[in-house]
């Protein structure tokens, strides 16, 4: 295959406008999925847990499996799968070291079945690398309305505890202290979050969600300090990774992971630059100069 066709491959704008009414349900799923990943985001940085979004991912990958080897809704095998991995992370990762040791348990574990379960289905093979990718699919209105509403629940509830999470993903112990359920908004966070990589993985796959759920937040904690900044920015880069990705995948005929992955890892890029040009200026924008090159 030369450059050409490789480049064909990748952007191929023919007939985009046809192909571009074809999909408004998945952009507009798309766009709920970025702002739910960009809220999400925040807190996931806060307490952590980018480890623990691919540990969730790959039960959330072996739950969906099994319900397309059975034949049953993937979306709900795959949130099956997630809260699980959820649950069960909230339950015994009481410590940080213990935590990251059942992660690496369950990840190859939860790979593994979602392998066995793929090797042991017949059908298209496409729906197969469709679960670990992503692939832009014929989104119904009403898929749309479940996805939206499912997305909107979960919204509801993080700004419900928004307060309290943030004082115990700052400081645990003076929370504890204070009253705050520190366990108990672990154990609620970790079940959003589960809920939260199931609905991701429709656009990126299991392998790839990392996307959605941490690089828009750790780029927007690169060039700004403020707490709503972050939640704005992150929000922002979240939904431009996934819409313009979709927007870009339907002139390819690649699966959408690559586009919405590589948009987000470019915006990270962006934010890191920034960042460091701004962390060798002064609060007042002044250059800050070493006490050698001042004399």
């Amino acid at each position: 295959m030369d450059l050409d066709n490789v480049l064909h491959s990748i952007f191929n704008f023919e007939n985009y406008g046809e192909l571009l009414v074809l999909v408004q349900n998945s952009i507009w799923a798309g766009a709920v999925l970025g702002l739910l990943g960009g809220l999400m985001g925040t807190f996931v940085m806060k307490r952590d847990l980018a480890f623990a979004v691919h540990g969730i991912s790959e039960l959330s990958f072996a739950g969906a499996a099994f319900a397309l080897l059975i034949g049953a809704d993937i979306v709900l095998g795959s949130l099956a799968g997630s809260v699980i991995a959820a649950l069960v992370l909230g339950l015994m990762g009481v410590r940080a070291r213990e935590k990251n040791s059942i992660i690496g348990v369950i990840m190859p574990f939860g790979l593994g079945l979602g392998i066995l379960f793929l090797s042991l289905y017949e059908g298209r093979a496409a729906n197969k690398f469709g679960l670990l990718t992503g692939q832009i699919v014929s989104v119904g209105t009403v898929q749309l309305q479940v996805l939206a509403v499912v997305a909107v629940l979960v919204m509801l509830a993080l700004v419900a505890i928004w307060r309290p999470l943030t004082f115990a993903s700052v400081d645990p112990h003076v929370a504890t202290a204070r009253g705050v359920p520190v366990r108990a908004l672990s154990l609620a966070f970790m079940v959003l979050l589960g809920i939260s990589v199931a609905l991701s993985i429709q656009i990126v796959g299991a392998l790839l969600v990392l996307a959605l759920l941490i690089t828009p937040a750790a780029a927007a904690l690169r060039v700004t300090s403020s707490p709503r900044l972050v939640v704005i920015l992150s929000v922002a880069f979240a939904m431009t990774a996934t819409v313009g990705g979709i927007l870009l995948a339907l002139g390819g005929r690649l699966p959408i992971s690559p586009y919405v992955t590589t948009l987000s890892f470019l915006i990270y890029v962006a934010c890191r630059t920034i960042g460091g040009f701004r962390a060798r200026r002064g609060i007042n924008g002044r250059v800050l100069r070493s006490p050698v090159s001042a004399a």
